[in-house]
This record gives C-alpha cells, sequence and structure tokens, in this order.
C-alpha cells in the first residue's frame, strides 16, 4: 500500500498546485507561497517562501458569506403588484395577505423586505414594498460575516486548510458515485474473505480515484461531464468492421470507429484515442 499511498499523495499535491497557480502574485505573497517554486512542479514541495518574506500570512479570505437572494422575492411581490393593480382579482384581503407572507417567509427576507397592503375590496387592492437597507446592513454585521474554519491540523498552511474546506462536496459526490448501482459501484460485493473484501475495496477506490482524474482533465479541457455521462459517452465510441466483397480471393475488410458525436470527438482528442484507433 506504500506506493499506493506515494501516489495519492502526488495527485494531491499536484491538484493543490493547480490551483494555487490559479491564483493572482498577490494572494500567494498572503498566503506564504512561491510562484517561482510552483511553476517547478511537485518535485518543489511545499513551495513555501521565506518566512522573512511571508505578508500578513492570515489574511487568506474565504469572501464573505452569501446571504439571501432578494431578487426572487422582489420579482414576485413586483408581480402580484401588478396583478393587484390591475383591479380584476376577486381573492379576499386575507388570501392576498397570506400570498405575501409565502413570498417573504424566509427569516432573513422577512427582516430586510417591508411591505403595504391597502384598499378594503378585492378590485381596490395595492401592493407596496421596499427594501430596507439598513435593516439589510444590520443583518449582514449580525449574521452574514466571514466564515470561521477550526481544525486540529496545526501544521498545514492556510491553503491546504481552505482546499480541504471547500473539497468537502467532492468527498461527498465520491461516496454518492461509490453507490451507484451501474458506475463504480462498490456493490454488489459477493465476497466474504477478509482479504478478497480488501481487494474488492481497494479496487472500487482505485476505479472512482481514476474516474474522477478523467473527468477533471476533460474539465480542464472544457468537457464538463459528470463521471457517469463521461464513461457513457466513451463506451459509445465503438469499433466497427466493414466487410467488401471481392470478385476473386478473400473479402476486404476495413476497421473503422463508429460515428461520434461532437463530445465524443473531443473526448478522442484530449485523451488520444486516437493511437488505438483502427488504421484504415
Amino acid at each position: 500500500m506504500g506506493l499506493f499511498s506515494d501516489v495519492m499523495t502526488w495527485m494531491q499535491r499536484s491538484r493543490l498546485r493547480q490551483r494555487l497557480l490559479r491564483m493572482d502574485e498577490r494572494r500567494l505573497e498572503d498566503i506564504g507561497y512561491s510562484r517561482a517554486l510552483l511553476e517547478d512542479g511537485v518535485r518543489a514541495w511545499p513551495w513555501r517562501l521565506p518566512v522573512d518574506s511571508i505578508a500578513q500570512l492570515g489574511r487568506f479570505e474565504l469572501g464573505p458569506f452569501r446571504g439571501p437572494d432578494y431578487a426572487k422575492a422582489t420579482a414576485e411581490l413586483a408581480a402580484l403588484a401588478d396583478t393587484l393593480a390591475r383591479g380584476k382579482t376577486r381573492r379576499h384581503r386575507d388570501k392576498v395577505t397570506a400570498e405575501i407572507e409565502g413570498i417573504c417567509h424566509d427569516t432573513w427576507v422577512k427582516r430586510v423586505i417591508t411591505w403595504e397592503l391597502t384598499g378594503a375590496t378585492p378590485a381596490e387592492h395595492r401592493l407596496a414594498f421596499a427594501l430596507d437597507t439598513r435593516a439589510r446592513t444590520t443583518l449582514e454585521k449580525e449574521v452574514f460575516g466571514k466564515r470561521i474554519l477550526i481544525t486540529d491540523h496545526d501544521d498545514w498552511p492556510i491553503a491546504d486548510i481552505v482546499t480541504g474546506y471547500r473539497s468537502q462536496s467532492e468527498v461527498e459526490f465520491g461516496f454518492r458515485q461509490l453507490k451507484d448501482p451501474h458506475v463504480v459501484s462498490f456493490s454488489p460485493m459477493r465476497h466474504w474473505t477478509d482479504h478478497n473484501i480488501r481487494v474488492h475495496v481497494f479496487t472500487c477506490v482505485l476505479a472512482l480515484q481514476i474516474a474522477h482524474l478523467m473527468r477533471r482533465h476533460a474539465h480542464e479541457h472544457g468537457v464538463a461531464l459528470s463521471v457517469r455521462a463521461l464513461l457513457e459517452r466513451l463506451a459509445g465510441i465503438g469499433e466497427t468492421v466493414l466487410i467488401y466483397p471481392s470478385t476473386g480471393g478473400r473479402p476486404k475488410a476495413r476497421r473503422m470507429l463508429t460515428e461520434q458525436d461532437p463530445d465524443q470527438r473531443q473526448l478522442t482528442q484530449i485523451f488520444e484515442l486516437d493511437r488505438w484507433a483502427p488504421r484504415s
């Protein structure tokens, strides 16, 4: 398992290196990495700057937490206000009020959007609403601040901690993929001995890693597909044999790839499948 562990470590560092190279120079300096060492490759790990050249190491930010999207609520309120302004609705006040409260049911939206329903009869109902900028500012200061990451990996660089946090969804997706009964499936196992179970688990995890590396490689070349969709596209690339009759002697056979859609043609170029294609 030592070789497998070394390969996994190399792939993790390579992935981290690619993410760091996409950062600008200032951010790299802020988190203590050297672009020159990063450009030297994985062998230059850990790519750290000298201690005296690291500027404000703790300034690496995750960015502000995204609060609720008020656009949807305001759009729905505007549509309702237009309907009421035409004066042809027959809904009573309690039903209109219930609809408005349903649109503003979100706790944060309720605190920021103010509304007023006027009119005594259904034809006279009019809706006015507005965004309370002061309430929104207060809410952002109170709730939507910065994310605080708590970790026991004291020896990890800040970029590694942030990368690990942002990779949680990838890990969860990997577990879901292992439960897929058709692609990179963990079950059915059909093994009972400890040795065979360990081999089965190792094979499944290795297949999952390879599948995700293929998906990542395709994504870097502009083809955004899930693991299942990617493998289905690749499985659709087949080889066919055309037999031509001959007037004398053995019939002539020609091998060629099946017709491909644009995604399959692009995948053929990305994974260099032409090397294995039959020569016509």
